[in-house]
């Protein structure tokens, strides 16, 4: 991976001899319970096709072997916490990655098996443990592994996939920390693993738990030596890779122990020691295996990556260092809006608000964010603006200024829009709604009497308002109804007719006019004297009760 992984490339045909004395000392001392398929061919172990993509790009990776005199299991004669090998130390925040992993997979996928000392093993090439365990309190990396941009030229050619959001390279991809992923696959296989609500590939806890699923994926055993190699070359297509994680699972397997953070052994990053340009290893396709001649072309890059960090600032030779991402536009992502609705003519109770991040995924201040309204509403912002550009906060948000709603109902849209070259865009959808009458009231005083058999000589006249605001076309229902806590339609007493001159004593489709007020038709009392109730009800719920009087006009006296 360029200046950051230093020497940590592959190695020539002497090393690569050492590897497999190594490997086999291993597989003799520690009796491996999964071994290498014979000759270690890729397709005999059941890895991915060629065609299957890969979780690093296939971008290089440290080849440090473990020592050959390797911790004992927990539990034999040697306190391995005390005397353990430093090289069987793991940095405390990596480890508790690794098993937290491990325990989320058991209880969502049991079936795949997965042992934590595989992530510890690929994590070991990968990163060093993420250079010595050099990660903060939440388990994020001080400053960004990344790889090689894959240009082709020595990796594969994969050009730019998220905007450099991840990598800082919006030319083409890196491989991003400490599992090294390639944003393309993190953008699948991403997880939250810490539960801070972001899933970062700089995070030892996120890293763990998606190469966890990565390496789960589909119908894997992992406890199957077939399924565990192809696994393990789904994640980079090398047959030294293989050899190279498997060494250092086993040697996990007989014993590990927890340093603090940031004391981590980190690989030293052997070359051929002879001077030569550093040996590819094998294909892709697991080509080249047991007795191939090493090709004097670089490694081919790891299918959805690059490679690991090295922890030499020295970049190896023919390579250019990444570049150091600075402090740009990464994501713009929504910062707790809620839903955007009002009634016409009042303002928005919600703003929309909104979050910058750089490259790296920390808060980006002095962003500038444009807010745009567009729809056919005549919503505007305070002070009658459909367009404002504001800065974000120290804290990476902004908050677009107080929508009014207008007197057009409907739904339109607030766009947040950061960033020139690759702009970020959010959209929100927003809607204003009619209002609804939440009063209905007589126009009048008058009192309503008839007597029997006659017409109430005054017409009911009510109007329909909204926070004292006359709503037209409010929908009312008149009904002549009991007394009690449960009215109903009364079938005797004041009553409506219709166009036949029944009695009718319930009206429906009534609606108020452009001023809000409805007048009801003419009322008719039957022979039934007494005191009645007119129950006036909008569809917005707004009721009035209007009382009727029937009877008989008072006799005259006769004068003296």
């Amino acid at each position: 991976m360029a200046a950051q992984f230093g020497r940590r490339l592959r190695r020539g045909a002497t090393t690569t001899a050492v590897a497999a004395a190594a490997v086999a000392a291993l597989s003799a001392s520690q009796a491996p319970g999964a071994p290498l398929a014979e000759g270690g061919d890729p397709a005999a172990s059941g890895s991915a096709s060629p065609g299957d993509s890969a979780a690093t790009g296939n971008s290089p990776y440290y080849t440090d072997l473990p020592p050959l005199n390797t911790p004992n299991k927990p539990g034999s004669s040697v306190n391995l916490p005390v005397t353990g090998s430093a090289e069987a130390g793991i940095p405390a925040s990596i480890l508790a990655a690794y098993k937290k992993a491990e325990q989320d997979l058991a209880s969502t996928d049991a079936a795949c098996a997965l042992p934590w000392q595989l992530l510890a093993a690929i994590g070991k090439v990968e990163s060093g443990q993420a250079r010595g365990g050099k990660v903060d309190a939440n388990g994020t990396t001080f400053s960004p592994i990344l790889g090689p941009a894959l240009n082709g030229q020595g990796f594969a050619l994969i050009k730019d996939t998220d905007g450099g959001a991840y990598d800082g390279d919006s030319t083409h991809d890196r491989a991003v920390g400490p599992m090294q992923f390639i944003p393309q696959t993190w953008a699948t296989w991403g997880q939250d693993g810490n539960g801070d609500g972001r899933k970062d590939p700089n995070n030892i806890y996120d890293a763990a738990l998606a190469a966890g699923r990565y390496l789960c994926a589909g119908t894997r055993n992992l406890a199957v030596a077939a399924d565990l190699d192809k696994a393990v070359l789904s994640y980079n297509h090398s047959t030294e890779y293989l050899r190279t994680v498997r060494s250092w699972f086993e040697y996990y397997k007989r014993g590990t122990h927890e340093v603090p953070d940031g004391t981590g052994v980190l690989p030293s990053g052997n070359t051929s020691g002879s001077g030569s340009s550093p040996d590819p290893g094998p294909s892709p396709s697991g080509t080249g295996g047991s007795g191939a001649t090493p090709s004097p072309s670089p490694t081919p890059p790891k299918p959805g990556g690059s490679g690991t960090p090295s922890p030499s600032p020295t970049p190896p030779p023919g390579t250019t260092p990444p570049p150091t991402p600075s402090r740009t536009l990464g994501s713009l992502e929504n910062a707790g809006t809620g839903p955007l609705a009002a009634t016409a003519g009042e303002a928005f109770t919600e703003r929309v608000k909104v979050k910058a991040r750089d490259t790296l995924g920390s808060p980006l201040a002095k962003t500038s964010v444009t807010f745009t309204i567009t729809g056919d509403t005549d919503t505007r912002f305070s002070g009658g603006r459909s367009t404002v550009s504001l800065p974000t906060a120290a804290d990476g948000t902004v908050t677009a200024p107080v929508l009014n709603a207008g007197e057009k109902t409907g739904e339109f849209k607030v766009t947040a829009v950061a960033g020139t070259s690759k702009p970020r865009v959010l959209t929100y959808t927003a809607a204003v709604a009619a209002r609804q009458a939440d009063k209905i009231a007589r126009t009048d005083e008058k009192a309503l009497t008839a007597a029997p058999g006659a017409e109430f000589a005054d017409t009911v006249e009510v109007k329909a308002t909204y926070k004292g605001i006359a709503v037209a076309g409010t929908a009312v229902t008149a009904t002549m109804i009991t007394g009690g806590e449960t009215p109903a339609e009364n079938d005797k007493g004041p009553h409506f007719k219709d166009a036949d001159g029944n009695a009718v004593r319930t009206l429906t489709d009534l609606k108020t006019g452009d001023d809000g007020v409805l007048k009801l038709p003419k009322i008719f009392a039957d022979d039934t004297a007494g005191t009645f109730l007119l129950r006036l009800t909008t569809a917005s719920g707004a009721t009035l009760v209007v009382e009727l009087k029937v009877e008989a006009p008072a006799a005259e006296v006769p004068a003296a």
